[in-house]
């Protein structure tokens, strides 16, 4: 068995800019920022910034261009996927990029608002079908925020 999961909470570096592929598909690519605080052997308190390229396809896509803009804190989940091309140069590049199929947005106007959920679907072949906030209770058209 195999298992390609990530998880990370964290506050965008950027404002998202929507893309579209020349067949249509929208998408975005961002920073994500996660910090780590330890109290060092000595006592003094420690923190270090991790930095982590988020891509969204799709309706999650459209949904992050819209609601997400730097400094967000965001709730990301999916899977790692790493990228190579030739640069100008012919040095061969690489990029490892987390491909998030589910998104929280945390700092909202009530924290305790599952509307901010939203998960994309994907099949085989990785195109993105659908994308709908997760419903684990009904929700009314009043408790969206948006």
């Amino acid at each position: 068995m195999d298992l390609n999961k990530v998880q990370l909470i964290g506050n965008i570096t950027q404002d998202i800019e929507l893309k579209q592929t020349p067949s249509g598909q929208n998408v975005c690519s961002f920073s994500l920022a996660t910090n780590r605080n330890w109290v060092d052997g000595s006592g003094i308190k420690q923190e270090v910034a991790e930095f982590h390229s988020i891509v969204l396809w799709g309706k999650l896509a459209e949904i992050a261009g819209q609601y997400l803009h730097k400094g967000k804190k965001i709730y990301i989940e999916w899977r790692l996927q790493t990228r190579n091309w030739e640069a100008q140069d012919g040095t061969k590049r690489y990029k490892t990029e987390i491909v998030g199929e589910n998104m929280i947005m945390l700092d909202g106007s009530r924290s305790n608002d599952t509307s901010n959920s939203y998960q994309s679907s994907e099949s085989s072949t990785g195109a993105v079908k659908k994308s709908q906030p997760k419903q684990e209770e009904e929700i009314s058209i009043e408790d969206i925020p948006f």
